[in-house]
C-alpha cells in the first residue's frame, strides 16, 4: 500500500528524511514518496494532463514524469490479448466510494471513480478532475475544475457534483454518515464558485495538510444519480468519471470493468479487467501460475521463489504506507496501566517476528507514523526486546495473574494471524500473564473498529492502518486522538499537540510538534508497536506494471 523521488507536497510541507532500514535478502522498490507530504488514494498522470501550480511552494508534476497511458490493442488481436484478471485477498464490500474504510475497496473502486487531485507513482500531486488549486485565505481553498468530464451516465460533471461529493463525505446530514469524514479532517464543507468553474472548500482552521488530504481521499460522484437511489442501490451500482465502467458485478464473486469510451483522458491498454477475491495466498498463487490471473496481491513470501522461477511470472514489492500494531484499550484493566502497556512492548522480539514470520518483509516501528511521513521522529527507536525489563514493569503495575485475549483479523494483511500468535507467545512467557489469540473475520472486526464507538472495540486487537498522505496528521490522529473516529486512547497532552499541529502553518514548528507527539506516544505505549507493512505481488510477464507504496493498482497504467 523505485528510485529516490523528489520531495512532494501540494501544501508546501517537505517531509522528514529518515532511513527506514533495509530488509536484507529481499529486493524492494525504493519507497515512493520518500520524505513526501503525500496522501492515501495516490493517482497517476495522463500524458495530456494539465500542469498544476500550487500556490504554497509545493512541488507537483510538470509533465516530465507522466506515465504513458496511451492504449492500443495487442498486435496479435487475440480474444484475451487486452483482457486481464486481478485476484486480491477479497472483493470490495461495497461499490459506494464514500461508505467504507477498507484499502481493498478503495483499490477496487479506483478504476471507475476519481478525485480532484491524486498522487503519481513518484508521490507527486498531479491533476485529475481539477486542473489547479489554490489557497484563498486561512479558511478557504479553491479547486479549478476540468471541463468536458463525463460521468458513465453520460451527464457532464459540474461544480455542484463536486461540492456535493465533498459534503457527502464530511457532513452526516448529506446522504450518509461517511466513515471517511475524518480523512478530510478540518474540512467543513464546499460550494460551487460564482462562475461554476471551481469549487470552494471551507476549512475549520488553517489545515496545512489540506491538499495532501484531498490528493488521497476525495472521490467525485454525480449528485443527481446518487440522490435518485437508495443506499443499497448506490452500494451495488457505479457511476464515476474514470477510464472504466462496470460491465458486470456479482457480489463476492467478481467485478468486471470495461473501458469507458467517453473517458476524458487517454484510452488505456487494458480493455477489460476482472477483479476476484481469494483469502488463501496459495489459491492466488495457483491462479497466477495457471494463467487464470495476471496480477495477485498479498503474495506469501514463501511462494516468492516459485514465482521467480516460473518463466511466465515475477514478483514485485514496495514498503507500504501502512503500519501494523496491536491496540490496547486505555480505559480497561490491565491496559489502564502505562507500565503494563510498556511491558507488552518490551516483551516481544519484533526483529525475530519480522525475520521469521514475515521473511524479512517489514520495518520495525516504535511510533504511530512511518519513516517517510512528515512528523516522523528519527530519535524515537522501536522498543528493544528486553523480557527482563518487561517482567519488571509487569511487577511494577497493579496487575498480576492476567489473562488476555488478542483479537486478530484473518486476511487483513499477510501474516496477521501468525504475527498475532507470535506476539501472544512472547507475552505468555511473562510470569503472571497469559495471552491467547482469537481469530476474527476481517469485515466483522473492521465494522466494530470503524463504527465510531470505542466501547464496541475489543480490549486488545491487531490491525493494520493505511494512509498515503505521508503526513502524521492523517495516520495518527484518527487512531490515537481522543476525538479520532477509530481511537482506543485518550491523552490530553497528546490531543493538545495534535490540535496545535493541525493549526500550525509554519513547517518547522509543525514538525517539532509532531516530533514531541511521537515521543510521547512512544512512552505512553497505547499500542504494541509492530512494523511497516510491505506489499508483495505476483505478476504475469505479459503485464508492464510496478508496485506502488500506496497499495493502489490503477488498471489504466498497466501496459500489455
Amino acid at each position: 500500500m523505485r528510485n529516490t523521488p523528489k520531495r512532494a507536497g501540494g501544501d508546501g510541507e517537505p517531509g522528514d528524511s529518515a532511513d527506514p532500514g533495509g530488509v536484507g535478502r529481499r529486493r524492494f522498490l525504493a519507497y515512493a514518496g520518500s520524505g513526501a507530504t503525500a496522501t492515501l488514494l495516490a493517482g497517476c498522470s495522463d500524458e495530456d494532463l494539465d500542469d498544476i501550480t500550487p500556490t504554497e511552494g509545493g512541488e507537483t508534476n510538470d509533465g516530465s514524469d507522466t506515465e504513458d497511458e496511451s492504449g492500443t490493442d495487442d498486435e496479435d488481436g487475440g480474444e484475451d490479448s487486452n483482457t486481464i484478471t486481478i485476484v486480491q485477498d477479497s472483493l470490495p464490500t461495497t461499490l459506494d466510494p464514500h461508505d467504507h474504510r477498507e484499502a481493498v475497496t478503495t483499490r477496487s473502486l479506483a478504476q471507475a471513480y476519481e478525485g480532484l487531485i491524486r498522487r503519481n507513482a513518484d508521490a507527486e500531486i498531479i491533476a485529475q478532475l481539477a486542473t489547479d488549486y489554490e489557497r484563498l485565505d486561512d479558511e478557504t481553498v479553491r479547486f479549478h475544475l476540468r471541463e468536458g468530464v463525463q460521468f458513465h451516465s453520460g451527464n457532464e460533471m459540474t461544480a455542484e457534483d463536486v461540492a456535493y461529493s465533498i459534503n457527502r463525505t464530511v457532513d452526516p446530514d448529506v446522504g450518509i454518515a461517511s466513515p471517511q469524514a475524518d480523512q478530510l479532517t478540518g474540512v467543513a464543507g464546499a460550494e460551487p464558485s460564482m462562475d461554476g468553474a471551481a469549487v470552494d472548500v471551507n476549512l475549520t482552521s488553517v489545515n496545512p495538510a489540506v491538499f495532501a488530504l484531498f490528493a488521497a481521499y476525495l472521490t467525485v460522484m454525480e449528485r443527481e444519480w446518487t440522490e435518485s437511489r437508495d443506499d443499497g442501490e448506490v452500494g451495488r451500482q457505479m457511476n464515476g468519471t474514470g477510464p472504466y465502467e462496470v460491465g458486470a458485478y456479482e457480489e463476492d464473486v467478481e467485478l468486471v470493468y470495461e473501458r469507458f469510451d467517453d473517458y476524458w483522458g487517454d484510452q488505456p491498454d487494458v480493455a477489460q479487467a476482472t477483479f476476484r477475491g481469494s483469502t488463501e495466498s496459495s489459491s492466488r498463487w495457483s491462479a497466477l501460475a495457471s494463467g487464470e490471473a495476471d496480477l495477485i496481491t498479498d503474495l506469501n513470501p514463501n511462494d516468492a521463489p516459485q514465482v521467480e522461477e516460473n518463466e511466465d511470472t515475477r514478483i514485485d514489492s514496495s514498503p507500504a504506507t501502512r503500519l501494523v500494531f496491536v491496540a490496547m484499550k486505555y480505559n480497561v484493566e490491565p491496559f489502564d496501566s502505562v507500565p503494563f502497556r510498556q511491558a507488552m512492548n518490551y516483551a516481544i522480539d519484533l526483529d525475530a517476528i519480522i525475520e521469521n514470520v514475515l521473511s524479512g518483509f517489514g520495518i520495525a516501528l516504535g511510533q504511530p507514523t512511518l519513516p517517510d511521513f512528515f512528523g516522523y521522529n528519527p530519535d524515537v527507536d522501536p522498543y528493544p526486546y528486553d523480557p527482563e525489563r518487561a517482567q519488571e514493569l509487569v511487577d511494577e503495575s497493579p496487575y498480576d495473574d492476567v489473562s488476555l485475549t488478542l483479537d486478530s483479523p484473518v486476511g487483513d494483511v499477510f501474516g496477521d494471524v501468525q504475527v498475532a500468535q507470535a506476539v501472544a507467545g512472547y507475552i505468555s512467557d511473562l510470569d503472571g500473564v497469559s495471552c491467547q489469540v482469537q481469530q476474527r473475520e476481517f469485515a466483522s472486526l473492521a465494522s466494530e473498529l470503524t463504527d465510531g464507538n470505542m466501547e464496541t472495540s475489543p480490549d486488545m486487537y491487531l490491525i493494520s492502518w493505511g494512509n498515503a498522505s505521508f503526513d502524521t496528521s492523517a495516520i495518527a490522529i484518527p487512531v490515537l486522538a481522543s476525538y479520532g473516529s477509530l481511537t482506543t486512547y485518550a491523552n490530553d497532552d497528546l490531543d493538545e499537540l495534535f490540535r496545535a499541529a493541525e493549526d500550525e502553518p509554519d513547517v518547522e514548528a509543525r514538525r517539532d510538534l509532531y516530533h514531541e507527539a511521537m515521543a510521547l506516544a512512544h512512552d505512553e505505549a497505547p499500542w504494541i508497536y509492530l512494523h511497516q507493512h510491505h506489499n508483495l505481488y505476483g505478476i504475469s510477464e505479459r503485464l508492464d506494471w510496478e508496485a506502488r507504496a500506496d497499495e493502489q493498482i490503477y488498471v489504466k497504467n498497466i501496459g500489455l
